[in-house]
């Protein structure tokens, strides 16, 4: 897909990289289907997923699909793994008034895209909210009273991210678990792709990084780069964005992680614990979305404190870790 949405069909008869008995895909909105056994990946502006570090050839474009020929294709691609049973996502909140409602439309607009097209058999919205003190409770009380997908949990008492996190995971119900920002810092469009990418490939986690972050300001991006260098050079995970909250997961994981962070070193604890155990992490690019409402507290001074104790205590507990999981 080009910067101004168009779709495009990659691989075509007669197109770059088609010509007799190539396959057919269909690209829009980052998601992508195909009528043949082969088995390549769309990628957006020449990026490509990485998978332990090293990059999966990508494909060149070719002449676009009408939207009407789009319409007409109601096919199930049978060459990736099976379909989810149930997708959940979930968002951890603390005084979202301004975002909720906008995040729970986009997951559900990209849930019933992933129900049409067969990846998915069903999907619930999940909303944590951590305490609020504005109208966030109300809001998303009223929205789950409208909708039986939408599922609502509060907390008694504020437990910041990563307490919102754990209650997320142990809330959802799904083979397939996704835990993004109430702020949408993506294109939820992304979604159909990430979770095609998991039957891809066959992976245990999709993580995506940012293409450009130099949006949020210079300030925290260097401080993120510090930060991801630190958890390469600590924990020698190859995650090129760990903090960023689009972490897609399947339900399985969670058999044998159990996370402890009570703060925003938790993506890192899950990507660390996951991977220490041998779970499999493939990593994408995506456009991101600075929030523009509300103020973010994840780089203030206690919680970089907090983030720190924490990541001394995962290094000791990772001597007890042996890997469960055999790729070979």
């Amino acid at each position: 897909m080009d910067d101004t949405g168009s779709a495009h069909g990659v691989g075509a008869p007669g197109g770059p990289g088609g010509g007799s008995g190539a396959p057919l895909w269909v690209v829009v909105s980052g998601t992508e289907s195909h009528t043949t056994a082969s088995r390549p990946v769309m990628r957006r502006g020449g990026e490509h997923p990485e998978r332990g570090g090293r990059n999966l050839d990508h494909l060149t474009n070719c002449p676009a699909v009408s939207p009407a020929t789009l319409a007409a294709m109601s096919f199930v691609d049978t060459t990736l793994g099976d379909p989810f049973e149930k997708l959940s996502i979930f968002y951890p909140m603390w005084n979202e008034e301004e975002y909720i409602e906008r995040a729970l439309t986009a997951g559900r607009r990209a849930c019933e895209q992933l129900m049409r097209s067969g990846d998915i058999g069903d999907y619930e919205l999940i909303v944590v909210d951590d305490a609020s003190t504005d109208r966030t409770p109300e809001i998303a009380d009223r929205l789950a009273a409208a909708d039986p997908r939408v599922k609502v949990v509060h907390h008694a008492r504020n437990r910041k991210l990563g307490g919102a996190i754990k209650t997320g995971f142990a809330t959802a119900t799904g083979d397939v678990i996704l835990y993004t920002d109430a702020d949408l810092p993506f294109d939820m469009a992304e979604l159909p792709r990430a979770v095609r990418l998991l039957r891809e490939y066959d992976v245990d986690i999709i993580s995506a990084y940012r293409f450009d972050r130099t949006g949020e300001g210079y300030l925290r991006s260097i401080y993120t780069f510090v930060y991801n260098l630190l958890i390469r050079t600590l924990f020698d995970v190859k995650a090129r964005d760990i903090n960023f909250a689009f972490k897609l997961c399947r339900a399985r994981v969670f058999e044998h992680v159990e996370l402890h962070s009570e703060g925003s070193f938790i993506d890192a604890e899950l990507v660390i614990r996951a991977t220490r155990l041998g779970y499999e992490m493939l990593q994408f690019g995506v456009d991101y979305f600075p929030r523009t409402r509300g103020v973010s507290t994840l780089s203030s001074p206690s919680v970089i404190t907090t983030i720190l104790r924490e990541m001394w205590q995962l290094r000791g507990d990772l001597e007890e870790i042996r890997p469960i999981v055999d790729r070979s």
